[in-house]
């Protein structure tokens, strides 16, 4: 007689183990520490039991068909039992495989070769974007509609297309090792929209960078570090992680030259050859007023709330902010201020990229090796601090020093 579902409830346990069986092997084990269902079969001449569950956790209903399903495994002539174990064996290989595991492991091997926060940033977008739905997941299960699904759950549209970069690399690293056979995100290519590009503000009209400068010289509501800052990325037009880490110990006065080390520069690629910025005469003028104020210290810049630590990425910032120049006029767009005002005055194009450290994207940049701009390069960071002298005096005629 078929069991009921008010049969297992009732049911207590007696003096020996008892079975109330269900038919086809099926029955529910009673005994002093619980209800078990089992199931009773034979295979290759073997008499076997196999555990289907506890009562309640799993009900007669669950038991059926959990009993319908491993029947069906002997009638093919398999073993249930042996397929269930190595299900746990392949279940536990793949979670040791899981996506999570793999990006963990890339994360490691690149991050020795990444500034800390790079590092701690790409670690936070795959701690919050990607584990959630894809840790657990064996890599060589997951598919490119499974990946698509939870890169488009990222409402920006830039750390979604970045992101889909990020997985791609993990993916060729997976199968370089071993763990991954294929790699879903290169299949992806067009399935994101991509990010509008937009540029940081910056004056590149001469005019009026000529009157920003003149502001600059007589704004006096910011402290001398801040305004000394500012002065120094305008003449120097590095990035501002390049400025804000600067030490004394990287300036050259002497032979006016600024070495930043390689580690810190956003296009280093591995290379142990430090940044050459040439220093101008206004420059060097800057830097003998800033050395008044931490001359004393390792940094250029130290933070006012710790002389170990370094000025805030946002202190230039908000004073530019507070001149009125919010939206026209950035740190960075000092970059692209110079870039294009020494452009119109006729330097190379090749040498101008080089000392904005910017990838070459041509074989032509690319065969020129450092030290054949270095000359060009001293020249242009001369002819630019002479140009920004005369743009705070107002002169409307600058004379170009480039050498023919």
């Amino acid at each position: 007689m078929a069991l009921t579902a008010v049969a297992c409830r009732n049911a207590k346990p007696e003096a020996k183990p008892v079975k109330l069986t269900d038919g086809g092997g099926l029955y529910l084990l009673v005994n002093g520490s619980g209800k078990y269902w089992r199931w009773d079969y034979r295979h290759a001449g073997k008499r076997k039991t196999m555990a289907l569950g506890v009562f309640p956790e799993t009900t007669l209903a669950q038991a059926r068909a959990t009993h319908i399903r491993v029947r069906a495994l002997l009638a093919r002539g398999d073993d249930p039992m042996a397929v269930r174990q190595a299900d746990k064996r392949r279940g536990l290989c793949e979670a040791a495989n899981s996506f999570k595991l793999l990006a963990l492991e890339w994360h490691q091997v690149k991050s020795v070769s990444w500034q800390a926060g790079t590092a701690h940033k790409t670690l936070r977008h795959l701690e919050t974007h990607l584990f959630p739905d894809l840790g657990h997941r064996p890599v060589t299960q997951i598919t490119p509609p499974e990946l698509l699904q939870t890169l488009r759950k990222i409402k920006a549209r830039y750390t979604a297309t970045r992101l889909r970069e990020v997985c791609g690399q993990i993916f060729r690293y997976g199968i370089a090792v071993g763990k991954a056979v294929n790699n879903p995100a290169g299949d992806l290519l067009g399935a994101l929209a991509v990010p509008r590009t937009t540029h940081r503000p910056a004056l590149t009209d001469r005019r009026e960078f000529g009157e920003f400068l003149r502001e600059l010289r007589a704004y006096t509501a910011a402290d001398a570090l801040t305004l000394l800052a500012t002065r120094l990325a305008m003449l120097t037009f590095v990035r501002s992680q390049e400025l804000r880490l600067a030490r004394w110990g990287e300036v050259d006065c002497v032979n006016r030259e600024w070495r930043i080390p390689a580690g810190r520069m956003k296009m280093a690629k591995g290379s142990n050859q430090a940044h050459v910025v040439p220093l101008s005469a206004q420059s060097l003028e800057a830097l003998a007023e800033l050395r008044r104020y931490t001359g004393a210290n390792p940094l250029l810049f130290p933070n006012n709330y710790g002389a170990d630590r370094v000025m805030s990425e946002n202190t230039i910032g908000r004073m530019l902010w507070r001149m009125g120049y919010k939206g026209r006029q950035t740190l960075h767009g000092f970059r692209a201020s110079a870039r294009s005002l020494l452009s119109e005055r006729g330097w190379s194009v090749e040498a101008l990229e080089r000392q904005l450290d910017h990838s070459e994207r041509s074989k032509v940049v690319a065969a020129y090796a450092r030290s054949e701009h270095l000359e060009e390069r001293r020249r242009i960071m001369d002819d630019w601090g002479s140009l920004v002298a005369a743009m705070e005096a107002g002169d409307n005629v600058v004379a170009i020093t480039r050498a023919a």
